[in-house]
């Protein structure tokens, strides 16, 4: 792979750097934080209203409220705050309602911005942020630039590894994952018995391993063991934001679901809290892999 194809194994910021984060739902933004500040670069939080739920553990660092309806006053927060790469880390759960945005001299620049991004699926909203921060001198930098231990590591990460079975699933699911990116669906699978059973939404992963673990009791899946979750990035995905990513809560669902292993891209995926979810997935029987871009579903 290329540097533009995988994930970088880690960014060296010139002297003087600040790092902003704008905060979303989940651990990933705990994660950057906490490994921003141990390389030296204290960050500073911008806390999306209403899709943080680790606000006490970000909360410790400098820190702002945001609401999605004041993305307006974005760009001058950052430059009152002297931001010069900035992290999108977190899910964001609902697009800003535009009828809603608060007006302002600075929102007048940025609504072709938003407009164009609303108008796009997931990754092209966030290709169209990312260039429009850089247009206006602010580097956008990937979650795994400022924390590349959490990028998973190619092979098996777990006590358990695939079956030969399972790379059937791994296969199919895999195909299947990488033809809904290209759409910009969803970054997901699931493969039973070498078929693809269901696919990510908008829903997300864990309304995806739901779907799974009601479908077992249907009569085409009704008595199939084992199975697998397949995450992998979108064909052409705009690396610094939204990788796809597992953590502790997806093994536990995964393992709900009857399912025997998740599979990952390997060098474009991340592994959030990775000693409790290799832990938990070990403790519960389950597999986890890194799969490499020349991985041969086959022979494994």
């Amino acid at each position: 792979m290329t540097k533009t194809e995988t994930a970088s194994a880690g960014l060296d910021l010139p002297p003087g750097s600040r790092v902003g984060i704008i905060a979303g739902g989940g651990s990933l933004p705990v994660e950057v934080a906490a490994g921003s500040a141990e390389r030296g670069y204290p960050p500073f939080v911008i806390l999306m209203e209403g899709e943080v739920d680790r606000m006490a553990e970000l909360s410790r660092y400098e820190h702002e409220s945001l609401a999605l309806e004041a993305i307006g006053s974005l760009i001058p927060l950052l430059r009152r705050h002297r931001i010069t790469h900035l992290v999108l880390a977190g899910e964001i759960k609902r697009r800003p309602r535009l009828l809603a945005l608060r007006p302002s001299l600075s929102l007048l620049a940025v609504i072709p911005l938003v407009v164009m991004a609303l108008a796009r699926g997931d990754d092209g909203l966030l290709k169209v942020l990312a260039r429009g921060l850089e247009a206006r001198g602010i580097k956008v930098v990937g979650a795994h630039e400022i924390v590349p231990n959490l990028v998973a590591a190619e092979g098996v990460l777990t006590k358990a590894a695939p079956r030969k079975s399972d790379w059937l699933d791994i296969e199919a699911g895999l195909a299947a994952a990488k033809a809904i990116g290209a759409l910009d669906i969803g970054q997901a699978a699931i493969a039973v018995g070498g078929r693809t059973i269901a696919l990510e939404g908008i829903e997300g992963t864990a309304g995806l391993l739901d779907r799974a673990k009601l479908l077992r009791g249907h009569g085409r899946i009704a008595g199939k063991t084992r199975g697998v979750l397949i995450k992998c990035a979108k064909p052409g995905q705009e690396l610094r934001a939204d990788l796809p990513s597992i953590g502790p809560q997806t093994v536990e669902a995964v393992h709900a679901a009857g399912l025997a292993g998740i599979a990952v891209e390997a060098g474009r995926s991340l592994v959030l809290e990775g000693p409790e979810t290799i832990a938990r997935a070990n403790a519960l029987g389950l597999f986890v892999i890194g799969l490499s871009a020349a991985t041969d579903p086959h022979h494994g």
